[in-house]
């Protein structure tokens, strides 16, 4: 069986419920984490630069998202002489 986590402390919240009785021991296997050098990060960096580069859509996407970020919708404006 194979549940999620989030460690806080010596605390671990499961996010799921169990099935189990209270006090049940349990055997908990952490992954040892892998961390990639800083050599090998930048070599991955790498291989993504300029991924969209022949991206003709690019454009028009930049330019929609720049059109959104103006949009301007008014502010309600509450009147106290009611």
């Amino acid at each position: 069986m194979k549940i999620k986590g989030i460690k806080r402390g010596n605390i671990i919240e499961i996010s799921e419920n169990l099935n189990i009785p209270d006090g049940s021991e349990v055997l908990i296997e952490v992954p040892e984490a892998s961390r990639k050098s800083d050599e090998e990060r930048m070599k991955r960096l790498h291989q993504v630069f300029g991924a969209w580069k022949d991206n003709t859509e690019l454009e028009e996407i930049f330019a929609e998202i720049d059109r959104e970020r103006h949009n301007y919708f008014g502010r309600k404006i509450d009147f106290l002489d009611d």
